[in-house]
Order: structure tokens, then sequence, then C-alpha cells
């Protein structure tokens, strides 16, 4: 398979997912005869989209390289698609064209400056993360939320949906576990459309559909997601439940390229805001007992 072939097939299933999910109610046509298969068909799709139901195949085949921004405009529209979808088939139909300019690099780690900034946030819990889930720096309270992912990377690199759907503890760490792990999927997913021959997404998109038939299930749905701002419901093993207020944005670099600042707060006097300052009492406890251990351990060699 070719790079330049390599695309075609997250475009076609993701059209294809589109389409099934409408009926012809839904978009003002009649129900017409009874169908073998859910959704709209391609003809119907072509003629809502105003083009002729041969180029409509083609597109959906995965030939989307040199048709035009109207053309995928009107296809959205036809197919009801939000500002995430729109944004994804935008990124799919980007990466299916040739390009000379120079490729950035997927982010794994931060600028010096970004440590600083994360580390200046003493109220909240901050996080940045890679398109393959990695969290790639944090500040003290931002480490001490996602102890249990880092638990589980064992020293490796903390990957939020490798925990979340091969650690059992995850259900518990996640007070809507299911809805948590459609979020990373749709995170994922969009990461992938935006740079299809990202290999730490390639590689982590096979692990998990080898390991986890949860994971396989939402992959194959193609869902996307804009992920900027809402709540997020934590069950910390050490300090209970913690329902936060979080907002996301995307980090501008020079030659890295996804990477998402995420940041937990509560509102002041909230019972946020106490489970975020008994986090931050906590993780200080357990930081100066690990650096005891380990001055008693040099006294000791």
């Amino acid at each position: 398979m070719t790079d330049r072939m390599y695309p075609r097939a997250p475009i076609s299933e993701f059209l294809a997912t589109r389409r099934a999910r409408l009926t012809p109610e839904q978009v003002g046509l009649p129900p017409g005869a009874r169908r073998r298969v859910p959704g709209l068909r391609r003809e119907e799709v072509a003629m809502l989209a105003g083009v002729s139901t041969d180029w409509y195949i083609r597109l959906e085949r995965g030939h989307i390289a040199e048709v035009s921004e109207g053309v995928l405009a009107s296809v959205a529209r036809a197919l009801r698609m939000d500002e995430a979808e729109r944004s994804h088939l935008d990124d799919l139909a980007r990466a299916a064209r040739p390009t000379r300019a120079p490729r950035k690099r997927a982010g794994t780690r931060v600028r010096p400056s970004v440590q600083w900034m994360l580390d200046s946030m003493t109220g909240a819990a901050a996080i940045v993360r890679n398109g393959s889930m990695d969290i790639v720096a944090a500040n003290a309270l931002g480490r001490a939320m996602y102890s249990p992912v880092y638990d589980f990377a064992r020293g490796g690199p903390a990957n939020i949906a490798r925990f979340q759907f091969l650690d059992p503890r995850a259900r518990d760490f996640h007070q809507n576990w299911e809805a948590a792990l459609d979020t990373t999927v749709a995170i994922m997913r969009t990461a992938a459309g935006r740079d299809p021959h990202n290999r730490a997404i390639t590689n982590l998109v096979g692990e998990l559909a080898t390991r986890s038939e949860e994971f396989r299930r939402r992959w194959a749905g193609h869902d996307v997601r804009l992920h900027h701002t809402g709540a997020k419901a934590f069950v910390h093993p050490a300090v209970g439940q913690m329902e936060l207020a979080f907002e996301a944005v995307d980090l501008p670099t020079d030659d890295l390229w996804g990477l998402n600042l995420t940041v937990y707060t509560g509102a002041p006097g909230s019972p946020a805001a106490d489970a975020l300052a008994l986090l931050a009492s906590w993780a200080a406890t357990a930081a100066a007992a690990s650096e005891q251990a380990a001055a008693d351990a040099d006294r000791t060699r």
C-alpha cells in the first residue's frame, strides 16, 4: 500500500458511517422502499449535496485529493456533519493531497517555558498530552490527579488511552467510564485524521484494537470530537470524588504538532476546589515521604 493510497480507507469508512446514521426522514426525503442496510443511499447523498452519483461514489471510495472545498462543504451539509466532523473531513482531504511542506513531528516533550507555566499553576491540575494520549508534561497537581495513569505506566510513558482500556482500575477512576472511553477514542480519531501516517498513533491503535473489544467497537464508529471545555468527574483513590471543570487548548509550536494543554479547576469555595486542595496536600505528603525514603536509602549505602 502506497502513502498516497493509505488515507483512502479512513475517508471511505468515515463517509459511510456518517451516511449510515441518517434516515430519509431526517433529511426530508420520503422513506421509500424497504432498505437492506440502514441509512441513506449514495445516490440520495449525492442529490442532497448537488453532485452526481458517480462523483459521490468516487469520493466515498477515497478519491478526495482533487475535490474542491465547495463540494466537501456540500457533502458535509448533506450528511449533517457537526463542526468536529467537518473539520475531520477537511483534515482527511488535506492528508490525501501531496505536499512539499516540511512535516512537523508529533510532540513528545514541551519547551522549558511551557513546563514553567505549568508549575506556576498551583491551584489547578494541568497536563499536556499529545494526539496518542501520552501525558508529556504536567504540574504537581496534574501528576497527582493522574497518579493511577502514571502508576499503570510503570516508568514508561503515561498514556491515558492505554490506562483506560487496559487497566481495570480505570472503571473506578472515571465516574462515567463509558463516556471517558468515547471521548478518548474521538480525540485519537481526530488526531489520526490530521496525520494518518503518525506512527505513535498507528501503533497504539493496533495495540488497543488487539487487546480491547471496547476499543475496537469505538474505533470502528469513526466518531470525532472537538474537546475544548466541559466538566469531568473522577474518583481518585486517595481523595475520593472530584467533579472538575476543564479548559483545553492546542499549544502552538514551531516544529511539533498535536500538543494540547488541559487545565482542571474548581470554583473558589466549591467542593471541587476543596478536592483539589486535598489532592495538593496528599501530593505534598507523598513527595515528602518519597524524598525521605531516598535520603534513608542513600545513608545506608
